[in-house]
């Protein structure tokens, strides 16, 4: 099967520079914001630099659990990165790869949007309709968590 695409614009009141940031430590960020979800988070390989792999180890409430996230690609200047599931998840069960990479443009009222395209591809037979829907759910309430602690804590990723 050829690989299938999906974009999701999310726009926020957060600065683009902090939250690009945020999303960056978000191994560190997650077990605190969502702790009903990411039960801990660790840096497997490497110093956050492209090639560095974390991963985020879930509660129950997810239905597999943990993802490891290798960074492929970043740029601090244009606030863009890329990343994909090296391990976990539905990696092998409903998908044979699976990568998303962030963008996070400045606007002028101070806040920013947030670029997102997922490019994955399905195993043979395997619908993926639903995870989908779920995969857009999950980095909005990603960007949302983190928008609501750097609006709540003015110092943090500054």
């Amino acid at each position: 099967m050829s690989p299938s695409t999906w974009t999701l614009e999310i726009d926020s009141p957060a600065p683009a520079a902090r939250l690009f940031k945020a999303v960056l430590d978000w191994h560190n960020l997650a077990p605190k914001l969502l702790p009903n979800i990411v039960a801990s988070a660790v840096g497997v390989q490497g110093d956050g630099s492209v090639g560095s792999v974390r991963q985020l180890n879930f509660t129950s409430a997810m239905p597999f659990g943990y993802v490891k996230e290798r960074l492929d690609f970043v740029d601090f200047d244009k606030f863009e990165c890329k990343q994909s599931l090296v391990e976990g998840g539905d990696l092998g069960k409903k998908i044979e790869s699976a990568s998303t990479q962030f963008k996070f443009e400045q606007t002028s009222k101070g806040g920013c949007v947030c670029k997102v395209v997922t490019t994955y591809k399905p195993l043979p037979g395997v619908e993926n309709k639903d995870e989908v829907a779920k995969g857009k759910e999950a980095v909005t309430g990603i960007i949302k968590a983190a928008e609501a602690y750097l609006l709540a804590n003015a110092g943090a990723y500054a």
